[in-house]
């Protein structure tokens, strides 16, 4: 059976790479023995992980300073990655806006389905592309628990990992024949800064190392995994629940965790 390295190597490319989920991920893959491509907007932060990972497991590593809401990002990331061979995709970067739709300017919610949504797409495609050519690769996605259920006054975000994980699973079906595995990773509350650009409490996140290595793990064998018993017990219970019942519930759920009046 061929090891990690051989099925996702040598390099893995991930987006919103500075801190949080991204960060957690370079840091077991470099462990793994795979070398990086990190892609976020904050340079410094992104430069200084990989003169860690570089030291630490001796890989070779590649930054790239991009923000992904702009229609023309791949002008920063094509030539940068012209010449290498990407096994594995981590599309991680993504952001919320809380509070009630037309609270947010458009194009706020437009920067939001292009991060989330959009880079996605055109990041699966261009290097899945040359996986499914060389017969092997990787492609996560991070997708949520909350892209189970409509989200008042999350709206377009938990639509935004709707998308992520319904692309997530139906790139699996697609592509499982052709030795490429897929995987829409859904965590709930992790602890990272997201909470904070998200404007909302950290109260029962779980730790980031744990639901990276879950992901790590059921790659190549599900479709989509939800992290913590919790979240997936939460998750089946809102299938069978009435529509008003559980948007009443994330209702309640919005307005506690909220650091903002809603």
């Amino acid at each position: 059976m061929p090891s990690f390295q051989e099925r996702y190597g040598p390099w893995a490319l991930i987006t919103g790479a500075s801190s949080g989920i991204g960060a957690e991920f370079a840091r077991q893959l470099a462990a793994l023995g795979l070398n990086m491509v990190l892609v976020a907007r904050r340079r410094d932060r992104i430069e200084h992980l990989a003169l860690q990972l570089s030291e630490r497991h001796n890989i070779r590593t590649r930054t790239i300073a991009a923000d992904l809401s702009p229609s023309d990002f791949m002008s920063s990331i094509g030539p940068m990655t012209e010449e290498l061979e990407i096994g594995l995709l981590v599309n991680n970067a993504g952001f919320a806006l809380t509070g009630g739709f037309w609270d947010h300017a458009l194009e706020k919610e437009l920067e939001l389905l292009n991060v989330n949504c959009r880079a996605p797409l055109i990041l699966a495609y261009e290097f899945g592309r040359k996986m499914i050519e060389r017969k092997r690769g990787g492609i996560i996605f991070l997708a949520s628990m909350v892209g189970f259920a409509s989200v008042p006054f999350w709206a377009n975000y938990a639509a935004s990992k709707a998308y992520n994980l319904f692309l997530g699973e139906a790139l699996w079906a697609e592509l499982r024949k052709k030795s490429v595995d897929v995987l829409a990773l859904c965590p709930g509350a992790t602890n990272t800064e997201f909470q904070e650009v998200a404007g909302i409490s950290s109260l029962g996140v779980m730790p980031v190392a744990p639901v990276v290595a879950l992901a790590l793990k059921k790659l190549g064998r599900k479709p989509s995994v939800i992290a913590g018993w919790q979240n997936r017990a939460l998750c089946f219970a809102e299938k069978w629940m009435p529509p008003r019942l559980r948007l009443a519930i994330w209702t309640k759920v919005m307005q506690n965790i909220s650091k903002d009046s809603i």
